[in-house]
């Protein structure tokens, strides 16, 4: 329950920020995990990017203060963060699906978007399959691409970098200098508050080659899960551990990247392994 309480203490947050610069790092520290992870735990359990959601939030409100007396749009738009009048105006109409200037003149719909609260909903329709390892560091060598702190923005970027080690010979590559567990193609988030967030597509390996970059993955105890399928699937799975089984657990999120390991990349049938670093809560 704590977990969900903190969860909406972040709400809380966002909500007492909404006319200010709201700090995702300042989000996962309420939280008590990164704010990747904060990210993530929020996207899955909203159903929307934590973008979009202080988006709809803002511009709910801005409809409700543009339709008061003497107040002009340029007011609401500056004091929700937009310094241009026409961001503002496309990031208006893509929630309310017309301009402020109509709905300042009236007789008009607009929509609202209520604060969100987080509430624990046990399910039990499927079972989750886990084990809990603790592991050593361990190398990995590959490729990286840097990630966004906004991670909604990397949805496209790392498919793209998949699509490219799969066909110019990387990915082939790397699996024959893979010697060292876990064995599998990697997929590594590297998302903590200390060093520029990348993903790795990578291999577990002593080898040496100055092709390729090198990542240490720090010691960690791992909630590891089991899976086959699509990608889709995959992001499924994801979507389960925190949703369902994170919050009633006994653990958190611990400080280590998020880790997918595919034993068998076949993407229209992957076998494979989501990795995520835990904690013990506090008694």
């Amino acid at each position: 329950m704590e977990w969900i309480e903190r969860l909406n203490k972040a709400i809380s947050y966002i909500e007492d920020n909404l006319t200010d610069k709201i700090d995702y790092e300042e989000l996962g520290r309420i939280a008590c995990c990164s704010s990747y992870h904060f990210q993530r735990m929020f996207s899955y359990m909203a159903g929307m990017p934590l973008s979009e959601y202080i988006r709809k939030r803002r511009m709910s409100l801005a409809a409700v203060d543009i339709q008061g007396e003497d107040v002009k749009i340029i007011d609401v738009a500056q004091k929700y963060g937009y310094s241009s009048p026409t961001a503002f105006n496309r990031a208006f109409q893509s929630i309310h699906g017309i301009a402020p200037s109509a709905v300042k003149a009236g007789g008009v719909s607009v929509k609202s978007f209520p604060q969100i609260t987080f509430k624990i909903t046990v399910k039990g329709v499927e079972e989750m399959n886990y084990r809990i390892e603790a592991k050593e560091s361990f190398r990995i060598v590959g490729v990286s691409v840097p990630l966004e702190k906004e991670i909604e923005k990397n949805f496209a970027v790392i498919p793209s970098k998949w699509q490219e080690v799969s066909t110019n010979g990387t990915l082939q590559e790397l699996i024959g200098m893979m010697d060292t567990e876990p064995m599998g193609v990697l997929g590594v988030s590297t998302c903590n508050s200390e060093e520029q967030w990348r993903y790795y597509i990578a291999v577990s390996s002593s080898k040496g080659n100055e092709k390729y970059e090198e990542y240490t993955v720090p010691a960690a105890t791992w909630a590891i899960f089991p899976g086959t399928g699509t990608n889709q699937s995959i992001q499924e799975l994801e979507k389960r551990i925190v949703t369902e089984w994170l919050p009633t657990s006994g653990y958190e999120y611990g400080d280590a990247p998020d880790i997918e390991v595919y034993i068998s990349p076949d993407p229209q049938n992957a076998k494979y392994e989501v990795w995520i670093p835990i904690t013990k809560k506090q008694a």
